[in-house]
């Protein structure tokens, strides 16, 4: 299967820590680990070059060993793929994603001529609620923003998976519906975390949610697009309530096929 022959070289955790990929200095049960990943609808390539890399996300996403999963771009279906790809999954993106024992929340975002695709929540833990919120600012782009409460031992974590328009003033005017969301949603103070492709990689998100109690990452930038040649920033992990430990980014050959963007994986001090 061509899949298979696509998939060899694909790191295995292991093989991650060796190189530096998420080392943590505690061990793994103090981690709380969140991904954030827009996966391009698994699917790279133009024209008859166009190429299925779902099943090598399904392995990526293993490897992470991450406690959520913030996807954006996942299809629930799309027919004309389907009839494309002699392997395309026999069920959602989401569902077929998710490594054993994980949680799936999908919620779609774009409704189109051959399917839908929106963003989607993997969790290790229990998802306790979760909805869905239309962020579109034009007809042009269908947007959405997913809320979840998901159950730790110590207690309840928000999380909000988002993805913004490619147009700044749409992003503006998103910002301002991402925080009045939180301030109705989510209870003050609770532990929040917001992730996605934010389409942006200027600092003034920073300052905006900075009135809702959440924090941009300390430390340099890490840049996530465009995979074959990373320069800038435009995924990001936004929190509150949550100790922040270390942020990387997987990179190499691998990486750079199976999507536009590289995943943005953040550590956090396991919250109590």
């Amino acid at each position: 299967m061509l899949f298979a022959l696509q998939c060899r070289g694909l790191p295995d955790v292991a093989a991650f820590h060796r190189k530096g990929f998420a080392v943590s200095t505690v061990s793994a049960g103090d981690v709380f680990r969140v991904a954030t990943y827009n996966i391009h609808k698994g699917v790279q390539g133009l024209g008859p070059l166009r190429r299925l890399e779902i099943h090598n996300l399904g392995l990526a996403v293993e490897a992470m060993d991450a406690d959520l999963v913030c996807l954006q771009e996942v299809r629930l279906e799309n027919r004309r793929e389907a009839r494309r790809f002699a392997h395309w999954p026999h069920r959602g993106q989401a569902d077929f994603l998710a490594p054993e024992g994980y949680e799936s929340v999908y919620r779609s975002n774009a409704i189109t001529r051959h399917g839908e695709h929106g963003n989607a929540l993997l969790s290790r833990w229990p998802v306790v609620t979760h909805q869905h919120e239309d962020m579109s600012d034009h007809r042009l782009e269908q947007r959405g923003l997913l809320h979840a409460t998901v159950g730790l031992p110590g207690g309840e974590v928000h999380v909000l998976v988002v993805h913004l328009g490619l147009i700044r003033a749409s992003r503006v005017r998103q910002v301002e519906q991402l925080i009045r969301f939180i301030d109705r949603e989510v209870p003050a103070g609770s532990p929040l975390v917001v992730a996605g492709d934010f389409n942006e990689w200027g600092g003034w998100m920073r300052g905006a949610v900075a009135d809702v109690g959440l924090e941009g990452w300390p430390g340099p930038k890490q840049a996530t697009f465009p995979s074959r040649l990373p320069l800038v920033q435009l995924d990001h992990v936004f929190f509150r309530g949550m100790a922040p430990m270390g942020l990387h980014v997987p990179r190499g050959p691998i990486w750079a096929r199976m999507s536009d963007h590289l995943p943005l994986i953040a550590e956090f001090g396991m919250p109590h």
